[in-house]
C-alpha cells in the first residue's frame, strides 16, 4: 500500500476474550477528499427538491460539532485499550476530522445559497454543553448510539440509489465518501464500550446502552425533523402539506426512517455488534467509483 493510502488493518477480538463479529481482514482507509470547493452546491441541490434537500442540510449543520464530541467520548476511554484497538481508534479520529472538515465546507455552501443554519449549530451547541459534566462513560454510550445511526444510514444511501437520484454531483459524492467510512469504522465506538465496561454485568452494560438508544433516538428525529421544518420555512414552505410530504419522504419514498428500523431494533438485542452485519461489499462497490479516493484534490 502506498505512502498515499493511510490505513490500518485490524485484527481484532473482544477485550473480554471472547470474539466479536469485527471482521479479522477489516481495513481502516483514511481517504482525504475535498468536495465543492470549486463548484459549491446550490440551493436545491438534492434533485431540486426542497424537502431532501433540507433534510440533508439538516443532518450536516450537527456534523462538525457531533463528531468533535464523538472524538472526545472515544479518545476518554482509550489509555490502556489493546494495541489493536488503540490502531483502530486512531484510524477513526483522522476520518471523523476529515468529515469534520468537509462538512463545515459543505454548510458554509448552505449558508452560502441562502440558508441560516446558525440556529441548527446553537441548539446542537447547547445540547452538547449538557453533557460536560456528566460521566464520561455516559457519552460514549451516546456516542455509540449515534455511531449506529450514521451506520445504518450510511448503508442506506449507498445500498440505495435513489437517495441521491437526480442531485448535483460533488454533494452526493461526499455523502457517499462519508458513508463509505461510517460503515468502515462502525465498530469502533462499540468495541471501545465493550473495553471500558469490561468489569460491568451483561445486564448493566444492556441496560444502559439500550436507555441511551432510545434518548438518542427521541432526540435525534425529533430536533433533524424541527431543523428540516426550520430550513423548509426559509423557502417559506410551512403548514401541514409541507410536514406531509416530509414525512412521506421519511417513511414512504426512499423512506429512510423506515428501511433503517430492522437495524436500530437489532441494537437491542443481546449479543448484538454493529459487525454482525458485513456490508464491506458497499463499500468495495462505493469505492470503485471513486479512484482518486484517498488523494488530495
Amino acid at each position: 500500500m502506498n505512502a498515499m493510502t493511510p490505513s490500518i488493518a485490524l485484527e481484532r477480538s473482544a477485550p473480554t476474550g471472547k470474539a466479536v463479529p469485527t471482521p479479522t481482514d477489516l481495513t481502516i482507509t483514511i481517504r482525504d477528499r475535498r468536495f465543492g470547493r470549486n463548484e459549491p452546491a446550490g440551493r436545491w441541490w438534492l434533485n431540486n427538491d426542497p424537502i431532501a434537500t433540507a433534510w440533508h442540510n439538516a443532518l450536516s449543520a450537527t456534523f462538525p460539532r457531533g463528531e468533535a464530541f464523538f472524538i472526545e467520548a472515544v479518545k476518554a476511554h482509550r489509555d490502556s485499550v489493546p494495541p489493536k484497538l488503540e490502531a483502530e481508534i486512531r484510524a477513526f479520529v483522522r476520518q471523523e476530522i476529515n468529515h469534520t472538515r468537509e462538512h463545515v465546507a459543505f454548510n458554509r455552501a448552505a449558508e452560502n445559497a441562502g440558508y441560516d443554519i446558525a440556529r441548527i449549530d446553537k441548539r446542537v451547541e447547547e445540547m452538547l454543553a449538557l453533557t460536560k459534566d456528566r460521566p464520561v462513560i455516559l457519552n460514549l454510550a451516546a456516542t455509540m448510539a449515534l455511531e449506529h445511526y450514521t451506520a445504518m444510514m450510511a448503508h442506506e444511501f449507498l445500498a440505495n440509489p435513489a437517495h441521491f437520484a437526480g442531485s448535483e454531483q460533488e454533494p452526493a459524492d461526499m455523502w457517499r465518501w462519508h458513508a463509505i467510512e461510517e460503515i468502515e469504522h462502525k465498530g469502533v465506538a462499540y468495541d471501545t464500550w465493550l473495553h471500558a465496561t469490561r468489569d460491568w454485568s451483561r445486564w448493566k452494560r444492556w441496560k444502559v446502552k439500550s436507555l441511551m438508544m432510545v434518548i438518542v433516538t427521541k432526540n435525534f428525529l425529533t430536533h433533524r425533523i424541527e431543523d428540516t421544518l426550520d430550513l423548509l420555512e426559509q423557502d417559506g414552505l410551512t403548514g401541514a402539506k409541507w410536514k406531509w410530504k416530509l414525512a412521506a419522504y421519511l417513511l414512504w419514498k426512499p423512506g429512510v426512517v423506515r428501511r433503517i428500523f430492522p437495524a436500530w431494533i437489532s441494537y437491542f438485542l443481546p449479543g448484538f455488534h454493529p459487525w454482525q452485519y458485513d456490508d464491506r461489499a458497499l463499500i468495495n462497490k462505493a469505492d470503485s467509483e471513486f479512484p482518486d479516493a484517498v488523494m488530495k484534490r
